[in-house]
């Protein structure tokens, strides 16, 4: 089937917030006496904030209550915001802006599909909102990839068919959401942590949406 939509998370996809989150539970980790890695960031990408913080106790062998967790999990949050807060349009990705462009010239919906529930707060900030017609966050779903929820709702709301949809995520969780979700996937980064996607690209410089219709 031919594509005629484009489906984006947003960290590592879109902008590199994933920076921020990283900062975030690294500087929670510290508090909590264990040092936590960029290497073991990787888990956390595609999950959601309380299975995140779940992760993080794990790697650093903390147990804890219900209600310390609610609370380590709206500190972290509340770093990020202070982040995320002081980002502009210089912290697109390469190419980002020209292929959201193209997708418009070349007939493509576009939604963002994040389990961020800060997302509405970043893509005000990247000025981004005029080039999605759709936006699910966090906020709109109950469950995190890799449950196609985020994708299903994207394409629902487009109006696409999921068959039609190409899915950019950088996380291994969210290719499998694609998968389930019976769209397909571009990889965004590591080709060995993204081997499930149908393709992997480095990031959008030198990526043009016609190549959406060779490949697909």
């Amino acid at each position: 089937m031919e594509i005629k939509a484009c489906i984006f998370d947003l960290d590592g996809v879109l902008c590199d917030t994933a920076k921020y989150h990283y900062l975030a539970w690294k500087r929670l980790a510290g508090e909590l006496g264990f040092s936590f890695t960029e290497a073991q960031n990787e888990r956390l990408k595609g999950v959601s904030r309380m299975d995140s913080l779940e992760i993080l106790l794990e790697i650093g062998h903390v147990k804890c209550t219900q209600k310390a967790k609610e609370e380590m999990a709206e500190k972290k949050n509340r770093w990020y915001v202070e982040y995320i807060n002081k980002m502009d349009q210089s912290e697109l990705l390469p190419g980002v802006l020209d292929f959201l462009e193209e997708c418009r010239e070349n007939g493509l919906r576009t939604a963002l599909g994040s389990v961020s529930k800060n997302a509405g707060v970043i893509l005000e900030r990247l000025k981004l909102q005029d080039y999605l017609d759709a936006v699910v966050d966090g906020s709109q779903v109950s469950q995190a990839k890799p449950d196609p929820e985020v994708f299903l709702k994207g394409a629902k709301r487009l109006g696409t068919d999921p068959s039609a949809c190409v899915v950019f995520e950088d996380a291994a969780a969210g290719i499998e959401a694609a998968r389930r979700a019976g769209m397909k996937s571009v990889g965004i980064g590591d080709p060995g942590i993204l081997c499930q996607a149908d393709y992997v690209i480095p990031g959008f410089e030198k990526f043009h949406a016609e190549m959406l219709d060779q490949w697909f």
